[in-house]
């Protein structure tokens, strides 16, 4: 019993060095030499971040809990020392629009693309630029820029799509609308943080912006992202739900329950004359 015992002890413990061999390189290879001893300093965690990458950093953070202004100097000094450098210039350019600084944003982005032709988020927010100028066909022209480098930036097709739909061109906004949730089905979902590309807010018929985004969700199958949107569209009195029952692209949803919830007409309003109470004795007090 005792033999037993020892046996399967032995067999657990190799069990254990073989799994721990896969997890660390070079070991459990034949033929691979044993891995050397590091140095005390080597065997510390990643190395720490240089001075300029804390100013970075720091500039970063600033601009995730919306100091812009705060950011601006910090963006601007390292650019001192790296004036080509086309993020930290497409970074600079986001903080003075997010002031709504809108000259200073336009001329950063520009630079941005001066110093990187087939930088994407630059273009796509100088066409952000654009967009807030009321541009809009300007704005379409810098999108479809981004999306010619890089064609899965869904917030691209985001964008792309309010600039259409601001042009009252309604089959090109769907198919830009549709493309970008195929891409990302959370592209239309508020997002903490900061990021290098920018997506717009506001659009000004947000019932028939909302409808579209329905319209995007009932195409890929998608009934609850439909139903959301559907609400949204109805809340913000949007009054042509029922093209929904005949547009191709709700067929696929449109049996579904809370779909059909929001699709049915309102009641008739109950215009029936109530009888008024009787006056109370010796008239109103």
């Amino acid at each position: 019993m005792r033999r037993e015992i020892l046996t399967a002890l032995a067999f657990a413990s190799w069990i254990a060095f073989c799994a721990t061999a896969q997890e660390i390189p070079g070991r459990g290879q034949p033929g691979t030499p044993p891995p050397q001893a590091s140095s005390p300093q080597a065997s510390t965690t990643p190395s720490a971040r240089t001075p300029r990458e804390e100013e970075e950093l720091h500039a970063d953070i600033l601009m995730a809990r919306k100091q812009y202004a705060e950011a601006v100097p910090i963006y601007q000094k390292l650019l001192l020392a790296e004036p080509r450098n086309a993020v930290l210039l497409n970074k600079l350019g986001i903080a003075y629009h997010q002031q709504a600084r809108l000259d200073q944003a336009k001329r950063y982005y520009e630079r941005s693309i001066r110093a990187d032709k087939n930088y994407a988020a630059a273009y796509n927010n100088l066409g952000a630029v654009q967009y807030d100028r009321r541009k809009f066909r300007q704005a379409i022209h810098q999108y479809q820029k981004a999306l010619a480098i890089a064609p899965t930036m869904a917030t691209a097709y985001r964008n792309m799509g309010s600039a259409y739909l601001a042009e009252k061109k309604y089959d090109q906004a769907f198919a830009a609308y549709q493309r970008a949730v195929e891409l990302d089905p959370q592209v239309f979902e508020s997002r903490g943080g900061f990021g290098t590309v920018l997506q717009h807010i506001g659009v000004e018929d947000k019932g028939l912006f909302y409808f579209f985004l329905a319209k995007s969700f009932a195409s890929m199958g998608n009934a609850e992202r439909c139903a959301h949107y559907l609400r949204k569209a109805r809340d913000e009195g949007y009054k042509n739900l029922a093209a929904a029952q005949s547009d191709p692209a709700f067929a696929g949803v449109l049996r579904d329950p809370s779909i059909q919830e929001i699709l049915q007409p309102p009641p008739p309003a109950d215009n029936k004359l109530r009888p008024s109470a009787p006056a109370p004795p010796g008239g109103a007090l």
